[in-house]
Parts: C-alpha cells; structure tokens; sequence
C-alpha cells in the first residue's frame, strides 16, 4: 500500500476541547414549551429549581405520586428499583431495559407524539444525550443539593453523571507476570501482535464506538507517541487523514480480532493457561471476571499515550415526566448514601449490611472499572487501578460531529 503523508509531531495541550465540549450548544438550546414551563415551574425543575431541596417534602410528595418510570440503558437497573422499593415501599419503581440506541429513540419518538411516559431517563451515548435530548429539551438536569459540591462541574453539568466507566486495554497477567508486554499504543500494529490484539466489534458496541472514536479525536496526542516510540514522524496511508485514524487503520490491517461479545474477548486475554495470549481491549468492568470466573487480566497502567477512556452514563429526568418527584428521590438514590466517605472500607459482600445500605443504587455498579462522579466515594476492591491510569474522556461534541465518520472509516477498512 502507498504511503503518502508525513505528520510532523506537534506539541499541543491535552484535554482543552474535552474541557469545553458538551457546553457549546447551551446557547442554542430552544426555548421550552409553555408546557414544559409550566411543569418545570410545578416541579420546581429547571429554571425553578433553586438548588435547595426540601427532602422531608419531596419524599412526601413521590408518596403521593406512588410510582417512578425508568427507561434505562442497563439490565441492573432492575435491580436498582428493587432496592429502591425496599426503601420506599410505598412507590412502584418500573425499570425498562432498552440499551442505550433504544433508550432514546423510544424517548424521542414517544415525546414527538406528546406521549410523556417516563420520569427517568439513563443512558450512555453522550452525543445523543447531550445534543438530542438535553439540547432539544426533551430531559432536565437535576442535581441532588446534598452532592452538589461532591460532584465536579463536569460531571453534573450540562447533564448530570452518575457512573463514570472506561475503555482500556488488558494482558494475561500470568503470560506476563512482571511487566506488561506494551508501552506504546502503537506496538499493537507490529507483526509481532498480529492477529493478537482481541475487542468485541464496536458496530455492536457503543462502549467500544466511543472508545475507538476517542482513539481517533487524539489524532496530535498519537502522533506524538508514534514519535516517542520509533524516533520518526508518523507516514500516513493514501487517504487516511491523520494520525487517530492512521492508528485504526494499521491495528485493522494487523488482523484485529473482532468479535460479537465482549465476555468472551476478555476470556480470549485472560483464560489462564496460555502461552501466548492476546490482548484486550474493551469495557474495564470486564476485570470483576478475575473475580468471578478466574481470569487473570492486567491493566495496562502506564499506557502511551493514554491507558484509559472514559466515558459516561448519565441521568436526567424526562420532559414532563408524570412523577417528577418520586423522579428526583430516585436520582438521589441513584447516587448512594450521603453517608458514604472516600476513606471507607465497604465489606464484602457489598449487596448485604451496612455496605449495601451505604451504597443504595450504586450497588449494581460498585467493581472495578465503574467509578461514581462523587468525590467521596470510595474504591471498590480492585478498582484502586482507576486514579493512576492516565485518561481520555469521550466528548459529546466530536460524537455527535464526527463518530459517523469513524463508523465509515471502521466499516471500509474492516472490509479490507
């Protein structure tokens, strides 16, 4: 194949665009409906919510409205309305398991025909969330005033975060027992990982879409580790626009191995017993399987250029939501208790006792790789890895601008 272009290394700040993106539509945001004023106004939502709130009267009130409505991008969130009920047994929690895509496609198109049936609407796809929901009025943010000050502004705002988890790369600690086997993203596109780097097909995954898309917007970062790693400015192939794509390009050219679960990518890493494993790259939750079934997955901690990215589940309530109340008692249940301090040692198991009642919705998400926008909550066992693994964040913006592209991109070459 012919090369072509010749990227000089450049050296630019990281994170400015993240810092800034998914507030750069806040200005453009249409004004809501007089229905939607006057309900944000009995609510005491949106513009109405004054940042303080009476808990003592808004459980009350949730009572009296004796139900809550979730449309969830997660199976555990069943389990979450469980616990909620055991607290509050007198409101029903309904919890609809759609995945991300139908989460909020159900939500627009029910609201687009001025049906208002959901109070709670959680979902990844931060794109969709932040430019087709929040951007389009058809969610409230609403943060609990007891975590306000626990949560970091870009964690709350435009929408309000309430599991933070991550993309990463893993190795089979037992094949490689004293040091990880890369240092360089980019030694994943030499012969000597051909056909052994492994990761569930990102067309079937939002959680792998928005890791490989976050690759690609780190076009300058992967160029300058292309440097730090051969000495010599990155050579493009024909057509290829830059450094992040150029990345995706040589990894699929090296015989990716694509498959259609992400359990069974990280089993083809981690499976105990092997001479010459491959690497992972997918969902960091998928080490809580060294728990469970005995793989012996590593992160790759030091990772250039990054050895993590995150990315969001957020959580809002819906536009005109039928149970606004019960819906902000449910978001602060979604959060943990006030209770919980960073210094904490939760027993295990964490679904019985004190633990369980310390961390209330959290419990579900509570392994590592999850991690809760709080400040003041602490690690679970193993999870300890999160603070030292230097991390990209997936930015509403370029998703929503530029992920279609990634997709094409994705689907030529694969094709290849």
């Amino acid at each position: 194949m012919r090369l072509t272009k010749i990227i000089p290394t450049l050296t630019l700040g990281v994170g400015l665009g993240l810092a800034i993106g998914g507030f750069a539509l806040a200005g453009e945001r249409p004004a809501p409906s007089p229905e939607m004023d006057a309900w944000m106004k009995a609510a005491k939502l949106g513009p109405y919510d004054t940042g303080k709130h009476d808990w003592a009267e808004i459980e009350k009130k949730a009572k009296e409205e004796g139900a809550v409505v979730i449309y969830s991008a997660s199976s555990r969130m069943a389990k979450v309305a469980k616990r909620f009920m055991d607290k509050y047994p007198g409101i029903k929690a309904t919890s609809y398991d759609l995945g991300s895509v139908k989460t909020i496609e159900k939500t627009v198109r029910e609201q687009s025909a001025n049906l208002f049936n959901a109070d709670i609407i959680t979902t990844g796809g931060s794109g969709q969330v932040v430019h087709e929901l929040w951007g389009k009025n058809r969610i409230v943010n609403f943060v609990p005033d007891m975590f306000k000050d626990k949560i970091p502004l870009a964690y709350r705002e435009p929408v309000l975060i309430r599991v933070l988890e991550a993309v990463v790369f893993m190795y089979n600690g037992e094949a490689y027992p004293d040091a990880p086997p890369v240092k360089n993203i980019w030694e994943f596109t030499e012969p000597r990982w051909k056909g052994k780097l492994v990761m569930k097909d990102p067309l079937q995954s939002l959680t792998n879409y928005m890791g490989v898309a976050t690759l690609v917007q780190h076009a300058d970062e992967m160029a300058a580790a292309y440097h730090r790693y051969t000495g010599k400015n990155i050579v493009l192939h024909e057509g290829v626009p830059d450094a992040g794509y150029e990345l995706l390009y040589r990894l699929l050219h090296n015989d990716l191995v694509i498959l259609k679960s992400g359990s069974k990518s990280a089993k083809a890493s981690g499976k105990p017993g092997q001479k010459n494993p491959p690497a992972f790259f997918g969902a960091m939750t998928y080490y809580r399987y060294n728990f469970s079934k005995g793989l012996v997955n590593r992160f790759f901690i030091k990772l250039d250029p990054a050895a993590k990215i995150i990315y969001p589940t957020y959580t809002a309530i819906a536009a005109r939501a039928p149970h606004p109340n019960a819906a902000k008692l449910f978001t602060a249940f979604l959060l943990g208790s006030a209770e919980l301090k960073a210094d904490m040692k939760l027993k295990k198991p964490y679904k019985k006792g004190r633990s369980a009642e310390l961390l209330q919705g959290l419990l579900p998400y509570f392994e590592p790789g999850s991690k809760s926008p709080r400040n003041d909550v602490p690690f679970p066992e193993g999870g300890e890895a999160w603070d030292d693994m230097k991390a990209w964040t997936v930015d509403p913006d370029f998703m929503y601008r530029e992920g279609p592209k990634v997709r094409d991109f994705w689907i030529q070459e694969s094709a290849g």
